[in-house]
């Protein structure tokens, strides 16, 4: 064991963490520093440190007796930044309920950015369905095989082609001799029909055979169709892969793919959603992708909260990397990866109901924030995330910081489509018209004329056939989400 570390910071864990968080976290250790993955020096003396920590922590007596000798716990120094932005400096004592916002941003320090390039290990799983016939294919494969040609010598990476049965084209390995895995590549042809679990599988297996914590593990999906009747296990696929911090990032191509249930199977690992409206953006689309991938500083960023009466979390939604609504319903949130040069920000709305309002301060959030950077041998320690809010009889007069009020602005817009999507499905056309005519309109004053008439356009549609045209309901979706974008920095294999 490390010099003036105890038995919780080896295995990254709070002192008050339960046998299960225990019991997970030398999972985790044990999977990144077992001897048969890791022959560099002093690697084998931090797992013997890791199975002696597990050793006593797992036993509750052995665990009592020791934390009997631990002095006061201090406020360890973190690879991370950390800032919390409030859209109100206190809340209300009403009798109605208020909403309260804030921001979470997470930036790698400054050490970082000129750091070299996270090593990947990442599973291409590709659609090659009858429908990708054609000129989708032919950049499919012209691009998979640039990603071959740009990998450096510690990248390891996996080609799965996908329809109705799957085939691993290229085993995940490191990749000498690159002509022969780019002629299989060209050799891919289309046929069958679409089933995502078949890819999934076959792509996780791959991925699996190679992971480790020192490389990003990563599924990118590129789809251009709808899968049937196995969405469920998809899902439950990728829940199983993010208790192993495997992330998937699902790209649709063209109009009849599934946007909802690709964005549900991105998001519960932390991933993000794409949409490709034309072949020729293919390209541009996957190789910012495995840009990003390379930069990445930290992996699956989870917070963990406990239940507060009254107090409730309504929304969140990632502003920045890979713009997308976080999945709600679970204990644990999946927030996404933080870059080298690009802070992960997070805007969470909550729901205060008047019941909680009652004491002069009231906490808004109490849980567990789990940062896994990837260039760290030993876990990271979490941190204790304990929001308090004051109430008072009175609002103050300070006006929210300029970076929520542009926040909120942009996911407004967001968030209207969403509505309109939500009134459509209820049947209610005049509902659905009026939040589209508000987006359309907020979106000129801000300059943004070909997303404002693309929906000037829907509306006509909804009015004639009761409902959006496939193509209009994905390029307003993702239209409005690419508002919070900002441009990368750095070029894959550069």
């Amino acid at each position: 064991m490390l010099p003036n570390q105890d038995y919780y910071t080896v295995l990254g864990v709070t002192r008050d963490a339960s046998q299960e968080e225990i019991k997970r976290a030398y999972f985790e250790a044990a999977q990144k520093l077992h001897p048969d993955k890791n022959t560099a020096a002093g690697e084998t003396e931090l797992f013997l440190g890791v199975q002696q920590a597990y050793e006593a922590l797992s036993n509750p007596n052995r665990r009592m007796q020791y934390d009997a000798t631990l002095p006061p716990e201090e406020n360890p120094s973190r690879p991370y930044t950390y800032k919390i932005l409030y859209s109100r400096p206190n809340l209300v004592s009403l009798d109605e309920p208020q909403l309260l916002y804030f921001i979470l941003e997470l930036g790698a320090p400054a050490a970082a950015r000129g750091a070299p390039a996270s090593p990947l290990n990442v599973c291409l799983v590709l659609d090659r369905s009858t429908s990708m016939l054609g000129e989708k294919m032919d950049v499919v494969k012209a691009t998979a095989i640039q990603v071959l040609r740009n990998l450096r010598p510690q990248d390891i990476l996996s080609v799965v082609a996908f329809s109705d049965r799957a085939e691993v084209i290229i085993p995940a390995a490191y990749h000498q001799d690159k002509a022969r895995l780019e002629a299989r590549i060209q050799m891919i042809q289309p046929s069958g029909a679409t089933e995502i679990y078949q890819g999934l599988e076959a792509g996780v297996k791959e991925v699996m055979r190679s992971l480790d914590g020192k490389h990003i593990n990563h599924i990118i999906l590129l789809t251009d169709g709808r899968t049937y009747g196995d969405e469920q296990q998809c899902l439950g696929l990728a829940s199983k892969l993010a208790e192993h911090g495997i992330g998937i990032s699902g790209m649709g191509i063209g109009q009849e793919w599934n946007d909802i249930f690709l964005d549900v199977l991105s998001t519960r690992t932390g991933g993000s959603s794409a949409y490709i409206a034309q072949p020729q953006d293919i390209k541009r689309l996957l190789l910012e992708k495995f840009n990003a991938l390379a930069q990445t500083y930290a992996e699956d960023i989870t917070l963990d909260s406990k239940y507060i009466e009254d107090v409730q979390l309504s929304y969140a939604f990632r502003l920045q990397p890979d713009p997308s609504p976080i999945e709600l319903g679970e204990d644990t949130l999946h927030l996404g990866s933080m870059l080298q040069d690009t802070p992960t920000q997070v805007i969470f709305e909550y729901i205060i109901h008047p019941k909680a309002v009652k004491s002069e301060a009231l906490t808004i959030l109490d849980g567990t924030l789990k940062v896994p950077v990837v260039s760290q041998v030993m876990p990271v320690p979490p941190l204790r995330m304990q929001l308090k809010c004051a109430v008072s009889d009175s609002p103050e007069t300070i006006p929210p910081p300029p970076q929520i009020v542009q926040a909120l602005s942009r996911l407004m817009l967001y968030r209207m489509q969403e509505r309109a999507h939500q009134e459509i499905e209820k049947g209610n056309v005049e509902g659905a018209t009026r939040q589209l005519q508000m987006l359309a309109s907020n979106l000129l004053t801000q300059g943004e004329k070909s997303l404002a008439q693309t929906i000037l356009l829907e509306m006509e549609s909804l009015q004639k056939q009761n409902e959006l045209t496939i193509e209009g309901s994905k390029k307003i979706k993702y239209g409005t989400r690419s508002l919070f974008s900002a441009p990368s920095k750095k070029e894959f294999g550069q």
